[in-house]
């Protein structure tokens, strides 16, 4: 076949495989493309580009898209050599996993010191630190045969100044450039390489995409499935840096240092919150593998101390140890791999599973960390969305935090690299070391992880209790709130794993409208005298004090003695109990002490 040849000329449009291809055989186990792959295949044939950005949402099929361009360039003769750039090493080996099922070989092993790969493989799979190391070297490679370049999870190359710069120098020659994302870009200064951009009408440059393929398309296509989000609230308590007590809402309106420090809170091990939430999102698993036998579950942690504690949570409440995938681990990927063939329960990992890891079953999320970009929260839920048969659910569990709520909210809207703003500080990594070769998110583990322990010796979080708010999906709102266990939180944990969008949709609705038909009819409320504040105040004081002589003389967590006293006494948290309901435990609590139950 000449190298001449057009491959526009091998693809027909309405059908799967290019005709008369010198690796046909191979082409026996290619998947059949979705419409929108279709598409776009059709749309990169017909324009022929030497660059292309696609953007499509996560689980929609990327991967599939993108080899398909590569087997049609490669037998054609247009290009001779694939070379795919991803954001970790686990991806190395997925892409090279991908590829070998089209009748592609790349070596995902290939390192910088190698010089060139083996002559059984078409090419090789780097990291972007990788290029960035040695971008010399792969502009050599680059230059000595006509060469696809395919850069997966394009807006890494904003990441840090050397990768871009990296990937700039090293692929600048490239005879096709193939640039993929399924996540919003963040808005910053730093162009983005081999991204075309466009300034709108209110002078911002934004990013080009050749072609989209959204969620809310996705969705209606049934190619993704729906997410349904579960918030949950409660009373958080923490002293602060300066020794003040501080106490809050999560989720109530508050300035953003106080809503960051509920957060927090809320997601320390040692307190109520986050076993409860662990324990409702187990429960939302068992019957989602009712329907669905080996559905699994994630949870999603900001550091590795909170990683393996909430491991040891799981496991105390499954009986099973969780799979932890942890960023300074050598054996990550193949644990990632392990967990993806079993059946079994959870996996917790550090932040590095949230982008681009392909572990299908995965069905229920705990998100339990403080991340909050939008870039970082669609790459997050992207790991839930990737459809395998129509009707199944994803749901992901979320602390009840404005900000997360906006973005569950809004996983339909598509965001371009807008270059509107500076970031005020350039991050430049430099001399990486080749062994082993690292990646961004471990990068940012390392640092996020350093940051933390600064941060809790000027933080420390006293207890928190969880209650259950409400239920997202689709822009709307489901529920009126509960404790955890009411019947109000099991309406929602006990919906089927298998639906459509719609019946998703209908059935929120009907589970509302019964508990607004269970929801006693407000009576007028008698006269109350005037509230005193001085009272109140002195009564929440003594009552804190009281609670932790207890929990210093029984060695029992601050967070479990006040759910004690909520049992016993009624009514809600400290912050908005009684004068009645603060006496009565008080009352109850110094008994404790002479030894009445």
């Amino acid at each position: 076949m000449s190298d001449r040849q057009d491959p526009a000329a091998l693809f027909h449009v309405g059908e799967d495989l290019p005709p008369a291809m010198p690796e046909r055989a191979a082409w026996g186990t290619a998947p059949k493309l979705r419409q929108w792959q279709q598409e776009a295949l059709e749309k990169y044939l017909a324009a022929s580009p030497r660059d292309f950005l696609a953007v499509a949402t996560p689980g929609a099929g990327k991967t599939t898209f993108a080899l398909r361009v590569a087997k049609i360039l490669m037998d054609s003769g247009a290009v001779q050599r694939l070379t795919v750039v991803a954001p970790t090493d686990h991806l190395k080996r997925q892409w090279a996993d991908n590829a070998a099922r089209v009748g592609l070989a790349i070596d995902p092993n290939f390192k910088n010191a190698d010089g060139r790969h083996g002559a059984e493989y078409r090419g090789v799979a780097l990291t972007y630190a990788q290029v960035a190391n040695k971008p010399i070297l792969h502009r050599n490679r680059t230059e000595a045969a006509k060469t696809l370049v395919i850069l997966d999870e394009i807006h890494h190359g904003g990441d840090a100044l050397s990768w871009g710069d990296g990937i700039r120098e090293a692929f600048e020659p490239a005879t096709r450039r193939l640039a993929l994302t399924g996540t919003p870009f963040r808005s910053d200064t730093a162009t983005i390489p081999f991204v075309e951009y466009a300034e709108g009408a209110d002078g911002i440059a934004r990013s080009k995409a050749d072609y989209t393929y959204g969620y809310g398309p996705a969705l209606r296509d049934h190619v993704v499935r729906p997410v349904i989000f579960m918030a949950y609230s409660g009373q958080m308590r923490w002293k602060t840096s300066t020794g003040d007590v501080m106490e809050a809402q999560l989720g109530e309106a508050a300035s953003k240092d106080i809503t960051n420090s509920a957060w927090r809170t809320a997601l320390n091990p040692e307190g109520e919150w986050i076993p409860a939430v662990l324990r409702a999102a187990d429960r939302r698993l068992t019957e989602v593998r009712r329907n669905v036998p080996d559905a699994g579950g994630l949870v999603i942690a900001s550091d590795h101390e909170d990683a393996r504690a909430y491991a040891a949570q799981l496991e105390a409440l499954t009986g099973q140890r969780p799979a932890v995938i942890l960023s300074d681990d050598k054996g990550a990927s193949d644990r990632i791999e392990s967990f993806s063939a079993s059946d079994e329960r959870w996996m917790v990992a550090v932040r590095m599973v949230s982008e681009g890891v392909d572990v299908p079953r995965l069905c229920v999320g705990v998100y339990a960390t403080n991340t909050s970009t939008p870039l970082f929260f669609a790459q997050a839920v992207g790991r839930f969305v990737r459809s395998r048969r129509r009707g199944e659910v994803a749901s992901v569990f979320l602390p009840s935090v404005p900000h997360l709520m906006l973005l569950a909210n809004e996983m339909e809207v598509e965001r371009d690299h807008a270059l509107d703003r500076k970031t005020g500080q350039e991050v430049e990594i430099e001399d990486l070391a080749e062994a082993p070769e690292e990646d961004l998110l471990a990068e940012a583990n390392r640092a996020e992880s350093a940051s933390d322990t600064l941060n809790r010796q000027q933080f420390q979080a006293m207890e928190s209790q969880a209650s259950f708010d409400k239920v997202l999906f689709d822009g709307g709102e489901f529920g009126l709130g509960g404790a955890v266990g009411s019947e109000e939180e099991l309406d929602f944990l006990g919906i089927p794993g298998l639906l459509d969008a719609d019946q998703v949709s209908e059935l929120l609705r009907a589970r509302q409208a019964e508990q607004l038909k269970r929801k006693p009819k407000a009576t007028a409320a008698p006269p109350q005298e005037v509230v005193d504040h001085r009272r109140l105040k002195e009564l929440r004081s003594e009552l804190s004090k009281t609670v932790s002589a207890w929990a210093a003389r029984t060695a029992t967590p601050h967070g479990v003695i006040h759910n004690r006293l909520r049992e016993i006494s009624g009514g809600p948290a400290v912050a908005q109990a009684t004068q009645a309901q603060l006496e009565k435990r008080l009352e109850t609590l110094r008994g404790w002490f002479v030894g009445r139950t």
